[in-house]
């Protein structure tokens, strides 16, 4: 069995290839940079240095491959939805080149509405096309991740986060590391096939009113959070100069599943995964909160 992956080294990937290196499988990984790789990693992985935006790369990079792990990579440009598109036509060239028979793509709540959630429709986008091919695929409906905390640690220093959503709309939060393993898992298990959904929802659906006070226990700060305006918010991104396309498809993974939104998949065992908010904030977030504050 040939698996490979692409993103290995973010927040899912790192941990997928590291569950599948202990199941045995020495998986071939794609990313941009190989020295990216963690050096205990490298001696146990094939490494290609591939661009997923590039659909010739990723052809070669995935010859040979029977499974395939893929998640479209981070956009940087002004027009995520166009950048979606790109890496969407990258692996259906690859699936249909290489006779790629299981895909394992991480996508998330919300893909199922198809239309009106900003970014998220980039991975609607992706689902459809790779439904098309008429392969064995799951598609992780993953939740928010807890890692977007970090992207916010100012803020969290600061002890005020600043949401557009109601503060007590509650919403499914999960770990990363917890979504790799139920990918992992996907990849290595043949006991499934046609087309399949899988939602990653966390051990519970959280609001943001309870993540502060979660936030607030596990760091030891006071954490408020707070409601602004859509503008107030687009205000914010364009300062930090976010191009207009960029700022509509992140607020849209927002306002587009605000109001009404129920994920298609309900919470059950199956979609339920065990690590808290609690218990990571206090493994990963509190150092970065206190210790810097400290400093």
């Amino acid at each position: 069995m040939q698996i490979a992956v692409t993103t290995p080294t973010g927040n899912v990937g790192r941990h997928v290839v590291a569950t599948l290196i202990r199941a045995g499988i020495r998986p071939r990984v794609l990313l941009r940079d190989p020295a990216r790789l963690a050096p205990e990693v490298r001696g146990e992985v094939d490494a290609v240095q591939v661009d997923q935006y590039v659909a010739d790369t990723v052809v070669a990079a995935t010859e040979g491959v029977d499974t395939l792990f893929w998640v479209d990579p981070p956009s940087g440009g002004d027009d995520p939805l166009a950048d979606y598109v790109r890496a969407t036509r990258s692996l259906v060239r690859a699936v249909t080149a290489n006779g790629i028979g299981r895909v394992v793509f991480q996508s998330s709540v919300g893909a199922e509405k198809r239309h009106g959630a900003g970014e998220i429709d980039g991975l609607a986008h992706t689902e459809t096309a790779v439904d098309d091919l008429g392969v064995d695929v799951t598609h992780l409906r993953c939740g928010y991740f807890f890692t977007n905390l970090e992207l916010q640690l100012d803020a969290l220093r600061a002890g005020r986060l600043q949401v557009i959503v109601p503060p007590d709309q509650p919403m499914a939060w999960v770990a990363p590391r917890d979504i790799a393993e139920i990918a992992a898992t996907r990849l290595l298990s043949p006991a499934w096939s046609g087309r399949c959904v899988q939602a990653v929802h966390g051990p519970a659906d959280l609001t943001w009113r309870q993540v502060a006070t979660i936030l607030s226990a596990a760091t030891g700060r006071h954490i408020s959070v707070e409601q602004i305006t859509d503008d107030a918010m687009r205000t914010q991104l364009r300062r930090a100069g976010m191009a207009d396309g960029a700022i509509e498809a992140v607020l849209g993974m927002s306002t587009g599943l605000r109001e009404n939104f129920v994920p298609e998949q309900r919470r059950t065992v199956r979609t339920t995964t065990p690590t808290t908010l609690a218990g990571w904030a206090y493994d990963h977030l509190r150092h970065q909160i206190v210790d810097a504050s400290s400093a």
